[in-house]
């Protein structure tokens, strides 16, 4: 048995303190993506295609080395079951935040949800081709166009150091886009 002097008691204390230091002074990292290829049946709430269970899968692998603090999704089918192989590799439980109705206040909301995580911690949000981009720029980001309809491919991590603005990195993970996905008409959510 280790018996605690007040001087390792010191010591203790002070390496708790670095330690505590250290970990606010790192970035909280948020990583965005839109849900994987949706299947065509049902059509109000649609399942994954094979391609995007794929894709989630994609997700996962990608974010292995990523220890997630918490996962955010929308009521919908294809978002969670984008998100389930990250969310039960780090032993989450989705939070849902509706979407429906005004798109701002469901951007407002997620964005809500984010900042509710201390610095340090590394949240994923899934959502739809028209909210990713809104809520990126709610969180401190630039104003990005919608994704398109075959744009499945984009991961946008941003990460808020301790002081400074965010940054954004722009990244890609599963199957490539087809190669017109950019230019395309911007018709799916």
């Amino acid at each position: 048995m280790v018996q605690v002097t007040p001087r390792r008691a010191f010591l203790f204390a002070c390496a708790a303190l670095a330690l505590a230091t250290t970990a606010k002074a790192q970035p909280q990292t948020v990583i965005l993506v839109r849900h994987a290829e949706k299947a065509t049946t049902p059509p109000q709430d649609p399942a994954l295609s094979d391609a995007g269970a794929q894709r989630a899968m994609d997700l996962a692998a990608a974010l292995a080395s990523t220890r997630l603090s918490a996962v955010i999704v929308t009521q919908f089918q294809r978002t969670a079951l984008t998100a389930k192989p990250a969310a039960d590799a780090n032993g989450l439980t989705p939070i849902v935040v509706r979407a429906g109705g005004p798109t701002q206040v469901h951007v407002d909301s997620v964005a809500a949800a984010v900042r509710r995580h201390a610095p340090g911690e590394a949240v994923l949000v899934v959502g739809h081709s028209n909210t990713i981009p809104a809520i990126v720029a709610a969180l401190g980001g630039p104003k990005l166009p919608d994704l398109c309809d075959p744009q499945y491919s984009m991961l946008f991590i941003m990460e808020f150091p301790a002081s400074g603005p965010p940054r954004l990195i722009r990244a890609r993970f599963g199957a490539a886009d087809p190669p017109d996905a950019d230019g395309c008409a911007r018709t799916m959510r």
